[in-house]
């Protein structure tokens, strides 16, 4: 196994050529650890990790460095999201080596939601570096143990480092530079956004492997248990670069129970992933929808695979 950047299980497990599975939460409107815990506990020894997720929609929550901390101390290991849109460097990399002291060993870059669209709209953004130069920053001070500055950090922080992609058509005038410059950046991972169209999917991954880019890094597609036919018509509508194909609408539309419906979906969608070549893992995403992740990584029968 290449030596790992981190110490956390995430790393451990797609570098051990293990299907990995993580999910995400949104920290609580809430001054206390419990309310953490009670809405992502339920992914306590499911999830390989947890995205914690910085300011998601532009609206304030409980910090995400904080919510991460109370995860990593109950052993839900987390994805710590930062958003470009809050911090400027300084706070960032005093926010890093915080955050590798408290145990947390991943990161995900994220541009972040227009202060415009959340509701707190006079609220002006950072952005004092893009998420390319985060992830070169964030790399230098983890292989360098250095601050740009040049100042030791001893010690170094051990960082699984992550970015986001969207599958999309590879149509003649595509190619992936935008993720080719993120690998060249410093990301070890990258999740997708949503991606429920399988065809699509293989198509994609094909136009990635031409480029060698799944032998570069790990790339975890995102799925998530749609919980009703509107929910789906939702996505599609109000998503970028989403599509719920209409064959698994009309599912949900003549189910008896919906939700649970969405859930079988995902977990068929589970197990094509891991059958898709370059598909290191799936990313479970779904509005206060810890619960239904959990049920769903439980009902795949994916982990019991993997200990056998």
């Amino acid at each position: 196994m290449t030596e790992l950047k981190s110490a956390g299980r995430l790393e451990a497990t797609l570098r051990a050529g293990h299907f990995a599975l993580t999910a995400e939460t949104t920290p609580p409107d809430a001054a206390g650890a419990d309310a953490v815990l009670r809405k992502a506990g339920c992914l306590k020894g499911l999830a390989d990790a947890v995205n914690v997720t910085d300011a998601a929609g532009a609206r304030a929550h409980m910090g995400a460095l904080p919510a991460s901390a109370i995860l990593a101390r109950e052993g839900i290991e987390p994805v710590l999201q930062f958003t470009m849109r809050d911090r400027n460097r300084i706070a960032m990399q005093g926010d890093l080596i915080g955050a590798a002291a408290l145990g947390i060993p991943n990161i995900l870059s994220l541009y972040g939601d227009d202060p415009k669209g959340g509701d707190q709209p006079d609220a002006k953004p950072v952005h004092d570096i893009d998420g390319r130069q985060f992830l070169t920053m964030t790399r230098a001070m983890r292989d360098t143990g250095a601050f740009p500055s040049g100042r030791k950090i001893e010690p170094a922080p051990r960082l699984f480092l992550g970015a986001a992609d969207s599958p999309r058509e590879p149509d003649a005038k595509w190619k992936p530079d935008g993720l080719l410059a993120k690998i060249d950046s410093g990301a070890d991972f990258i999740q997708t956004q949503y991606c429920f169209d399988m065809a699509l999917l293989r198509r994609y991954m094909a136009a990635l492997a031409d480029h060698g880019i799944p032998e570069r890094i790990f790339i975890l597609v995102g799925i998530g248990p749609i919980a009703s036919a509107k929910g789906g018509r939702w996505m599609n509508e109000n998503l970028h670069g989403v599509h719920v194909p209409d064959a698994l609408i009309a599912r949900l539309e003549t189910a008896q129970d919906q939700a649970a419906e969405g859930r079988r979906i995902c977990v068929e969608l589970l197990h094509e992933l891991t059958e898709i070549p370059g598909v290191a893992g799936a990313h479970l995403m779904a509005p206060r929808g810890e619960q239904a992740a959990a049920d769903v990584i439980a009902e795949s029968g994916l982990l019991a695979r993997r200990a056998a």
